[in-house]
Protein backbone atom coordinates (compact mmCIF):
# COMPACT_ATOMS: atom_id res chain seq x y z
CA UNK A 1 0.00 0.00 0.00
CA UNK A 2 2.79 2.42 0.99
CA UNK A 3 4.78 1.46 -2.11
CA UNK A 4 1.74 2.17 -4.29
CA UNK A 5 1.24 5.53 -2.60
CA UNK A 6 4.90 6.46 -3.12
CA UNK A 7 4.66 5.48 -6.78
CA UNK A 8 1.54 7.61 -7.17
CA UNK A 9 3.23 10.59 -5.53
CA UNK A 10 6.24 10.11 -7.78
CA UNK A 11 3.96 10.12 -10.83
CA UNK A 12 2.22 13.26 -9.60
CA UNK A 13 5.59 14.94 -9.07
CA UNK A 14 6.63 13.97 -12.59
CA UNK A 15 3.40 15.35 -14.04
CA UNK A 16 3.90 18.58 -12.08
CA UNK A 17 7.43 18.95 -13.48
CA UNK A 18 6.18 18.44 -17.03
CA UNK A 19 3.37 20.95 -16.47
CA UNK A 20 5.80 23.51 -15.04
CA UNK A 21 8.13 23.03 -18.00
CA UNK A 22 5.18 23.44 -20.37
CA UNK A 23 4.13 26.66 -18.63
CA UNK A 24 7.67 28.01 -18.87
CA UNK A 25 7.72 27.06 -22.55
CA UNK A 26 4.37 28.78 -23.16
CA UNK A 27 5.48 31.93 -21.35
CA UNK A 28 8.75 31.99 -23.28
CA UNK A 29 7.04 31.51 -26.62
CA UNK A 30 4.47 34.20 -25.80
CA UNK A 31 7.25 36.64 -24.91
CA UNK A 32 9.15 35.90 -28.13
CA UNK A 33 5.99 36.20 -30.22
CA UNK A 34 5.14 39.51 -28.54
CA UNK A 35 8.62 40.88 -29.30
CA UNK A 36 8.24 39.85 -32.96
CA UNK A 37 4.98 41.81 -33.14
CA UNK A 38 6.44 44.87 -31.38
CA UNK A 39 6.49 46.97 -34.55
CA UNK A 40 2.77 46.52 -35.13
CA UNK A 41 2.12 47.15 -31.42
CA UNK A 42 3.85 50.53 -31.66
CA UNK A 43 1.77 51.36 -34.72
CA UNK A 44 -1.42 50.35 -32.87
CA UNK A 45 -0.49 52.57 -29.91
CA UNK A 46 0.21 55.50 -32.25
CA UNK A 47 -3.07 55.15 -34.15
CA UNK A 48 -5.49 54.86 -31.22
CA UNK A 49 -5.14 58.22 -29.37
CA UNK A 50 -6.41 60.17 -32.36
CA UNK A 51 -9.86 58.63 -31.83
CA UNK A 52 -10.27 60.40 -28.47
CA UNK A 53 -8.99 63.76 -29.70
CA UNK A 54 -11.62 66.48 -29.29
CA UNK A 55 -13.73 64.77 -26.60
CA UNK A 56 -14.29 66.07 -23.07
CA UNK A 57 -11.73 64.92 -20.53
CA UNK A 58 -14.25 62.82 -18.58
CA UNK A 59 -15.07 60.80 -21.74
CA UNK A 60 -11.46 59.94 -22.67
CA UNK A 61 -10.94 56.93 -20.39
CA UNK A 62 -14.44 55.46 -21.08
CA UNK A 63 -13.75 55.72 -24.81
CA UNK A 64 -10.35 54.06 -24.44
CA UNK A 65 -11.99 51.32 -22.34
CA UNK A 66 -14.64 50.72 -25.03
CA UNK A 67 -11.96 50.45 -27.72
CA UNK A 68 -9.84 48.15 -25.51
CA UNK A 69 -12.79 45.80 -24.98
CA UNK A 70 -13.47 45.81 -28.71
CA UNK A 71 -9.81 45.08 -29.38
CA UNK A 72 -9.83 42.16 -26.97
CA UNK A 73 -12.97 40.77 -28.63
CA UNK A 74 -11.28 41.16 -32.01
CA UNK A 75 -8.25 39.19 -30.89
CA UNK A 76 -9.76 36.47 -28.69
CA UNK A 77 -13.20 35.82 -30.18
CA UNK A 78 -12.57 36.44 -33.88
CA UNK A 79 -8.92 36.52 -34.88
CA UNK A 80 -7.58 33.76 -32.63
CA UNK A 81 -10.06 31.09 -33.84
CA UNK A 82 -9.65 32.26 -37.44
CA UNK A 83 -5.83 32.19 -37.18
CA UNK A 84 -5.84 28.69 -35.71
CA UNK A 85 -8.36 27.40 -38.25
CA UNK A 86 -6.62 28.93 -41.25
CA UNK A 87 -3.14 27.83 -40.14
CA UNK A 88 -4.48 24.27 -39.84
CA UNK A 89 -6.93 24.02 -42.72
CA UNK A 90 -6.25 26.78 -45.26
CA UNK A 91 -2.91 28.55 -44.66
CA UNK A 92 -2.74 29.76 -48.29
CA UNK A 93 -5.57 32.29 -47.72
CA UNK A 94 -3.88 34.13 -44.82
CA UNK A 95 -1.71 36.32 -47.05
CA UNK A 96 -4.55 37.51 -49.36
CA UNK A 97 -6.67 38.39 -46.34
CA UNK A 98 -3.81 40.35 -44.81
CA UNK A 99 -3.29 42.18 -48.12
CA UNK A 100 -6.95 43.21 -48.17
CA UNK A 101 -6.57 44.52 -44.62
CA UNK A 102 -3.36 46.31 -45.58
CA UNK A 103 -5.08 47.96 -48.54
CA UNK A 104 -7.84 49.14 -46.19
CA UNK A 105 -5.26 50.71 -43.85
CA UNK A 106 -3.66 52.46 -46.84
CA UNK A 107 -7.07 53.75 -47.89
CA UNK A 108 -7.99 55.07 -44.45
CA UNK A 109 -4.62 56.77 -44.00
CA UNK A 110 -4.59 58.25 -47.52
CA UNK A 111 -8.15 59.48 -46.96
CA UNK A 112 -6.91 61.52 -43.97
CA UNK A 113 -4.13 63.02 -46.09
CA UNK A 114 -6.60 63.73 -48.90
CA UNK A 115 -8.95 65.38 -46.41
CA UNK A 116 -6.17 67.67 -45.17
CA UNK A 117 -5.14 68.66 -48.70
CA UNK A 118 -8.57 68.88 -50.34
CA UNK A 119 -11.23 69.22 -47.61
CA UNK A 120 -14.19 69.95 -49.92
CA UNK A 121 -13.47 67.03 -52.24
CA UNK A 122 -12.85 64.79 -49.23
CA UNK A 123 -16.26 65.72 -47.79
CA UNK A 124 -17.92 64.82 -51.10
CA UNK A 125 -16.08 61.51 -51.09
CA UNK A 126 -17.19 60.72 -47.52
CA UNK A 127 -20.82 61.36 -48.51
CA UNK A 128 -20.49 59.11 -51.56
CA UNK A 129 -19.09 56.17 -49.58
CA UNK A 130 -21.46 56.68 -46.64
CA UNK A 131 -18.80 56.96 -43.95
CA UNK A 132 -21.32 57.86 -41.20
CA UNK A 133 -22.81 54.86 -39.49
CA UNK A 134 -26.62 55.38 -39.37
CA UNK A 135 -26.93 52.95 -36.45
CA UNK A 136 -24.51 54.88 -34.25
CA UNK A 137 -26.20 56.82 -31.45
CA UNK A 138 -23.56 59.55 -31.29
CA UNK A 139 -20.25 60.80 -32.62
CA UNK A 140 -18.59 58.88 -29.80
CA UNK A 141 -20.13 55.62 -31.01
CA UNK A 142 -18.90 56.36 -34.54
CA UNK A 143 -15.38 57.08 -33.30
CA UNK A 144 -15.31 53.91 -31.20
CA UNK A 145 -16.63 51.82 -34.10
CA UNK A 146 -14.00 53.29 -36.42
CA UNK A 147 -11.23 52.66 -33.90
CA UNK A 148 -12.29 49.04 -33.38
CA UNK A 149 -12.46 48.50 -37.15
CA UNK A 150 -8.93 49.87 -37.59
CA UNK A 151 -7.77 47.89 -34.57
CA UNK A 152 -9.10 44.73 -36.23
CA UNK A 153 -6.65 45.14 -39.12
CA UNK A 154 -3.69 45.94 -36.86
CA UNK A 155 -4.64 43.12 -34.49
CA UNK A 156 -4.82 40.72 -37.44
CA UNK A 157 -1.25 41.67 -38.32
CA UNK A 158 -0.14 41.26 -34.70
CA UNK A 159 -1.76 37.84 -34.37
CA UNK A 160 -0.36 36.67 -37.71
CA UNK A 161 3.18 37.78 -36.80
CA UNK A 162 2.82 36.09 -33.41
CA UNK A 163 1.53 32.89 -35.02
CA UNK A 164 4.47 32.82 -37.43
CA UNK A 165 6.88 33.27 -34.50
CA UNK A 166 5.54 30.25 -32.58
CA UNK A 167 7.50 27.02 -33.25
CA UNK A 168 5.43 24.17 -34.61
CA UNK A 169 3.60 22.50 -31.77
CA UNK A 170 0.24 21.25 -30.67
CA UNK A 171 -3.02 23.05 -31.39
CA UNK A 172 -3.63 23.94 -27.75
CA UNK A 173 -0.07 25.20 -27.28
CA UNK A 174 -0.56 27.65 -30.16
CA UNK A 175 -3.97 28.66 -28.83
CA UNK A 176 -2.67 29.43 -25.32
CA UNK A 177 0.37 31.34 -26.61
CA UNK A 178 -1.77 33.45 -28.97
CA UNK A 179 -4.25 34.16 -26.17
CA UNK A 180 -1.44 35.33 -23.88
CA UNK A 181 -0.03 37.54 -26.64
CA UNK A 182 -3.50 38.99 -27.33
CA UNK A 183 -4.19 39.86 -23.68
CA UNK A 184 -0.69 41.14 -22.94
CA UNK A 185 -0.51 43.36 -26.02
CA UNK A 186 -4.00 44.78 -25.46
CA UNK A 187 -3.13 45.72 -21.87
CA UNK A 188 0.18 47.26 -22.95
CA UNK A 189 -1.30 49.27 -25.84
CA UNK A 190 -4.43 50.60 -24.19
CA UNK A 191 -2.83 51.08 -20.80
CA UNK A 192 -0.25 53.26 -22.55
CA UNK A 193 -2.95 55.10 -24.48
CA UNK A 194 -4.88 55.78 -21.27
CA UNK A 195 -1.75 57.29 -19.72
CA UNK A 196 -1.14 59.45 -22.78
CA UNK A 197 -4.64 60.90 -22.95
CA UNK A 198 -4.69 61.73 -19.21
CA UNK A 199 -1.31 63.44 -19.08
CA UNK A 200 -2.90 66.87 -19.53
CA UNK A 201 -5.15 66.24 -16.51
CA UNK A 202 -2.11 65.20 -14.51
CA UNK A 203 -0.37 68.39 -15.61
CA UNK A 204 -3.35 70.50 -14.54
CA UNK A 205 -3.33 68.85 -11.11
CA UNK A 206 0.41 69.50 -10.68
CA UNK A 207 0.03 73.11 -11.86
CA UNK A 208 -2.64 73.76 -9.22
CA UNK A 209 -1.52 71.61 -6.29
CA UNK A 210 2.11 70.73 -6.97
CA UNK A 211 4.65 71.05 -4.19
CA UNK A 212 7.19 73.67 -5.11
CA UNK A 213 7.59 75.99 -8.07
CA UNK A 214 9.40 73.41 -10.22
CA UNK A 215 6.57 70.91 -9.88
CA UNK A 216 3.92 73.49 -10.75
CA UNK A 217 6.01 74.70 -13.70
CA UNK A 218 6.29 71.14 -14.96
CA UNK A 219 2.52 70.79 -14.65
CA UNK A 220 1.99 73.93 -16.73
CA UNK A 221 4.43 72.59 -19.30
CA UNK A 222 2.42 69.36 -19.59
CA UNK A 223 -0.85 71.27 -20.01
CA UNK A 224 0.62 73.37 -22.83
CA UNK A 225 2.54 70.53 -24.46
CA UNK A 226 -0.13 67.80 -24.57
CA UNK A 227 -2.36 69.37 -27.26
CA UNK A 228 0.69 69.67 -29.50
CA UNK A 229 1.77 66.14 -28.59
CA UNK A 230 -1.71 64.78 -29.37
CA UNK A 231 -1.71 66.54 -32.74
CA UNK A 232 1.70 65.10 -33.56
CA UNK A 233 0.56 61.68 -32.38
CA UNK A 234 -2.47 61.94 -34.67
CA UNK A 235 -0.15 62.58 -37.61
CA UNK A 236 2.05 59.67 -36.54
CA UNK A 237 -1.03 57.46 -36.25
CA UNK A 238 -2.12 58.30 -39.79
CA UNK A 239 1.41 57.72 -41.07
CA UNK A 240 1.54 54.42 -39.19
CA UNK A 241 -1.60 53.17 -40.92
CA UNK A 242 -0.08 54.06 -44.29
CA UNK A 243 3.33 52.46 -43.76
CA UNK A 244 1.92 49.36 -42.05
CA UNK A 245 -0.63 48.87 -44.82
CA UNK A 246 1.97 49.47 -47.52
CA UNK A 247 4.36 47.01 -45.90
CA UNK A 248 1.67 44.32 -45.68
CA UNK A 249 0.78 44.71 -49.37
CA UNK A 250 4.43 44.72 -50.49
CA UNK A 251 5.25 41.57 -48.53
CA UNK A 252 2.09 39.89 -49.82
CA UNK A 253 3.01 40.69 -53.42
CA UNK A 254 6.46 39.21 -52.81
CA UNK A 255 4.90 35.95 -51.63
CA UNK A 256 2.95 35.78 -54.90
CA UNK A 257 6.07 36.22 -57.01
CA UNK A 258 5.84 40.01 -57.46
CA UNK A 259 8.77 40.79 -55.20
CA UNK A 260 10.37 43.60 -57.21
CA UNK A 261 9.18 46.51 -55.02
CA UNK A 262 9.82 44.65 -51.76
CA UNK A 263 13.31 43.52 -52.86
CA UNK A 264 14.19 47.04 -54.03
CA UNK A 265 13.12 48.46 -50.67
CA UNK A 266 15.11 45.77 -48.87
CA UNK A 267 18.20 46.67 -50.93
CA UNK A 268 17.82 50.39 -50.14
CA UNK A 269 17.36 49.54 -46.46
CA UNK A 270 20.54 47.43 -46.35
CA UNK A 271 22.61 50.05 -48.16
CA UNK A 272 21.42 52.82 -45.84
CA UNK A 273 22.10 50.70 -42.75
CA UNK A 274 25.63 49.86 -43.96
CA UNK A 275 26.31 53.53 -44.70
CA UNK A 276 25.53 54.46 -41.08
CA UNK A 277 26.41 51.37 -39.02
CA UNK A 278 26.37 53.26 -35.70
CA UNK A 279 22.61 53.70 -36.00
CA UNK A 280 22.02 50.84 -38.39
CA UNK A 281 18.94 49.48 -36.63
CA UNK A 282 17.19 52.85 -36.64
CA UNK A 283 18.14 53.53 -40.27
CA UNK A 284 16.88 50.07 -41.21
CA UNK A 285 13.50 50.81 -39.62
CA UNK A 286 13.28 54.39 -40.93
CA UNK A 287 14.06 53.56 -44.56
CA UNK A 288 11.74 50.56 -44.51
CA UNK A 289 8.92 52.65 -42.97
CA UNK A 290 9.50 55.49 -45.45
CA UNK A 291 9.49 53.17 -48.47
CA UNK A 292 6.45 51.28 -47.21
CA UNK A 293 4.76 54.62 -46.56
CA UNK A 294 5.33 55.83 -50.13
CA UNK A 295 3.93 52.56 -51.45
CA UNK A 296 1.02 52.72 -48.99
CA UNK A 297 0.18 56.29 -49.93
CA UNK A 298 0.13 55.38 -53.63
CA UNK A 299 -2.10 52.36 -52.91
CA UNK A 300 -4.37 54.50 -50.73
CA UNK A 301 -4.81 57.21 -53.36
CA UNK A 302 -5.71 54.52 -55.90
CA UNK A 303 -8.20 53.08 -53.41
CA UNK A 304 -10.02 56.43 -52.88
CA UNK A 305 -11.71 56.56 -56.32
CA UNK A 306 -12.02 52.78 -56.32
CA UNK A 307 -13.94 52.97 -53.04
CA UNK A 308 -16.12 55.82 -54.26
CA UNK A 309 -17.01 54.51 -57.72
CA UNK A 310 -16.76 50.72 -57.43
CA UNK A 311 -16.66 49.25 -53.91
CA UNK A 312 -19.24 51.55 -52.26
CA UNK A 313 -21.87 51.17 -55.05
CA UNK A 314 -21.42 47.40 -54.94
CA UNK A 315 -21.86 47.31 -51.16
CA UNK A 316 -24.95 49.52 -51.34
CA UNK A 317 -26.44 47.31 -54.03
CA UNK A 318 -25.66 44.22 -51.94
CA UNK A 319 -27.35 45.75 -48.86
CA UNK A 320 -30.45 46.59 -50.88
Amino acid sequence: MSIGLLALLDDVAGIAKVAAASLDDIAGQAAKAGVKAAGAVIDDAAVTPRYVDGFAAEREIPIVWKIAKGSLRNKLLILLPIALALSTLLPVIITPLLMIGGAYLCYEGAEKVFGALFPHQAHAHEESVGSIDPTAASLEDQKVAGAIKTDFILSAEIMTIALAAIPEGGFWMEAVVLALVAVGITIAVYGGVALIVKMDDAGLYLARKGIGGATRAFGRFLVKAMPVFMSVLGVVGTAAMIWVGGGIVLHGLAEFGLGGPAHMLELWTEEAAHALPAIGSFIDWAVNAFGSGIAGLAIGFVMIPLAGYVISPLLKAFKK
